[in-house]
């Protein structure tokens, strides 16, 4: 068996507690903890009761980790061509500073100049607050476009 802290090659190891964590340690290393006593899964079958499962621990389903396809996280809309005017002349019909509307979406200024310039796209949760803010569409669906 290995030490669990000095890595050494040993023929038994102890349960010893150091802080927080119980690890097998050699002879020599186990001045550093405490004993532990033997685990409670080791007594008697009959004395744990019927609803407890004893054995193995498997990590959850939250820790594994899953492929994911990042096509199906693609927006469904793109944006349209002129996006970028559209945002402009919304915010401007409704008479708002660019530091206005940036307030309004929880943004800086300079953000709502790029994204007016059309040198910045917005993430789509953006999209989703500017179009809801000026009650306009910018996203265009694809199929719909012309493509003759």
């Amino acid at each position: 068996m290995l030490c669990e802290m000095c890595g050494t090659e040993v023929e038994s190891t102890s349960r010893i507690k150091i802080e927080r964590s119980v690890l097998q340690l050699c002879p020599n290393c186990v001045k550093f903890g405490t004993p532990v006593d033997p685990p409670p899964a080791a007594a008697a079958p009959s004395s744990v009761p019927s609803r407890i499962r004893v054995g193995p621990v498997r990590p959850s389903a939250s820790r594994r980790f899953e492929e994911r396809d990042v096509y199906l996280e693609m927006p469904e809309m793109e944006l349209a061509p002129d996006w970028f005017q559209r945002i402009r002349i919304a915010r401007e019909r409704r008479a708002w500073t660019p530091e206005d509307f940036g307030k309004k979406l929880n943004e800086k200024k300079s953000v709502v100049l790029k994204i007016e310039s059309g040198s910045f796209r917005p993430p789509d949760a953006l999209i989703r607050k500017i179009e809801h803010q000026l009650g306009i569409r910018l996203r265009a669906d694809p199929e719909a476009s012309p493509t003759a």
